[in-house]
């Protein structure tokens, strides 16, 4: 079992604070895959100072494979308990997703993370105990497919102190707000971690009382999305181009109207262009049998890089899933990008285009260069695994 983790964290900062107390870090290492949520003590500065230098030692340590015992006992010695309020500087909750199919979780003074499982909450048993003075929690499982983990800041659940909630929004309300979320659609991470905050928001009205964070894990397999733009440099290389493309397993793009035509020829089935405009300034998609999306080149290729940067940006809000949801070439090209793979692997023509010069367009190739760099850039801040061939 191969599984990997479509994570999503988002965060509001602490009314008037212009940094957020609470850190997230996600490490990859050869057999699994690492998340740690530390919430420092107090807000603004201090704060993610404190979370910052809790989630590198944790990180640097575990990736270098030392055991849970000795990050806590590191975190115990670095950051002692405040004498004054005697709370801890830092709080943490780490997850371990390994790619053989299970999960290690352990947190310290945070909220407990909640698990979804076929879109219902599932309660799972853990064991506390004490490691250099401080009381853990620590849960083991096996792991399937579209297993949900939302670890949170007491942010989350303090959201609404006061006002709508006299003691917060809790964690049992929180669970029930995302098992609701699975009722509307199938989710992403990004899609339950947007509609998590937005709610915190709101039950701050728009004025956090405190820094909070959401972090969204769902578990999935290995999902392979393959791009194919630009012809060739040398046109007896289409064959070998076109072979590579459809010989890798997964979803096949082609995006650029002489690309179309080369996937066409090779394929030998036709391009059934479509008339409808969606969206005036992207042109429309076409359809070749064997292909799951045929789009035009640059006009879509710089929306898409646009979607994913605002995506990587943190400008996952209503506004933004809407124009994801859209049904242009731009917007469709995107959703695969961000919520239907983990591996992009970019098959590249380097040739000048014969259509833009045909046209007497002042068209650089670099244009188009450009774009795919950007696109291998945003993807890989995504986490995701992006190869790329040039022809």
């Amino acid at each position: 079992m191969n599984v990997s983790l479509d994570i999503c964290n988002k965060s509001l900062n602490k009314k008037e604070e212009e940094l957020c107390g609470d850190t997230v870090e996600v490490i990859k290492t050869a057999d699994a895959e690492i998340v740690i949520l530390s919430d420092g003590m107090g807000s603004g500065v201090k704060a993610n100072i404190l979370s910052t230098l809790t989630t590198k030692i944790l990180g640097t340590m575990l990736k270098n494979g030392e055991t849970i015992e000795d990050c806590v006992e590191t975190i115990a010695m670095t950051l002692p308990i405040c004498k004054v309020r005697q709370v801890a500087y830092s709080t943490f909750a780490i997850l371990q997703l390994f790619r053989d199919g299970h999960a290690y979780l352990v947190e310290y003074d945070t909220p407990a993370c909640i698990v979804i499982r076929d879109g219902k909450k599932l309660e799972l048993p853990y064991t506390e105990r004490e490691v250099a003075g401080k009381a853990i929690r620590e849960y083991r499982l096996d792991i399937q497919e579209d297993d949900y983990f939302i670890m949170m800041s007491d942010g989350v659940t303090h959201a609404g102190v006061g006002g709508m909630y006299g003691f917060g929004w809790g964690r049992t309300r929180v669970g029930e707000f995302i098992q609701d979320q699975f009722k509307k659609e199938k989710m992403t991470a990004a899609r339950l971690a947007a509609a998590v905050i937005n709610e915190c928001s709101y039950l701050y009205h728009q004025r956090p009382g405190d820094d909070t964070t959401v972090v969204v894990a769902g578990v999935t397999v290995r999902k392979d999305l393959n791009i194919f733009t630009g012809p060739p440099t040398r046109s007896e290389d289409d064959e070998v181009l076109m072979r590579d493309f459809m010989g890798s397993p997964g979803l096949h793009v082609v995006s650029g109207g002489t690309s179309a035509t080369i996937a066409s020829r090779i394929l030998k089935k036709k391009i059934v262009a479509s008339l409808i405009y969606t969206d005036p300034d992207i042109p429309p998609t076409a359809e070749i049998e064997g292909l799951d999306l045929v789009t035009e080149g640059v006009l879509t290729l710089n929306r898409t890089v646009n979607l994913l940067q605002a995506y990587n940006k943190g400008q996952q809000d209503e506004k933004f899933f809407k124009i994801l949801d859209e049904s242009n070439g731009a917007s469709q090209l995107a959703r695969l990008i961000i919520e239907n793979s983990t591996h992009i692997h970019l098959f590249v023509g380097e040739a000048m285009n014969p259509a833009h010069q045909a046209a007497g367009l002042p068209f650089d190739l670099s244009i188009r260069m450009r774009l795919v760099d950007r696109m291998i850039e945003e993807g890989r801040k995504m986490g995701k695994i992006v190869s790329v061939k040039y022809y």
